[in-house]
């Protein structure tokens, strides 16, 4: 008798659990773009930079964002790898913008940009993935990659 009580009980627990994960949320995701990249100053071996990001949450519902893990790749090349720990909130079907500060060693990319001419530095092409950290929800993260170009000034 109590084997098919714990069996039940059991059985119920996983029919909750299952049922839980089946009303948790769906979340498209959400998408980043750099703005715009400034270097903030320099030395021999590091450079800093203040990247602008632009992040457009297509869901229905606020993202409140904890931080971004990420890794940013310029002209195929690994830039910087890192996390932010800005917390801000996304509104639903809204936009927002905000700043990671990066230091790196971009002197090879630079050479490599400046080498293709002038014009190089005015569409410099980024991959950018990694993962968007939550603080509510059922959800804690939502990964990404984006593709695109930015200008650097």
């Amino acid at each position: 008798m109590c084997l098919s009580i714990g069996f039940i009980a059991a059985a119920a627990a996983v029919a909750l659990l299952g049922g839980g994960c089946a009303l948790a949320p769906k979340l498209t995701t959400p998408t980043l773009t750099i703005v715009g990249v400034r270097v903030e100053g320099s030395d021999l071996l590091a450079q800093r930079l203040k990247v602008r990001m632009h992040v457009q949450n297509p869901n229905d519902r606020r993202l409140p964002i904890k931080g971004i893990e990420y890794t940013l790749e310029v002209d195929g090349q690994p830039l910087a790898t890192g996390d932010s720990a800005a917390s801000f909130v996304v509104p639903a079907l809204g936009e927002a913008e905000f700043d990671m500060n990066v230091t790196t060693n971009v002197a090879g990319t630079l050479v490599r940009l400046l080498s293709r001419g002038p014009d190089a530095l005015a569409s410099v092409p980024y991959r950018l993935s990694g993962k968007i950290s939550l603080s509510e929800g059922w959800l804690q993260s939502i990964p990404f990659e984006q593709h695109g170009t930015f200008s650097l000034q």
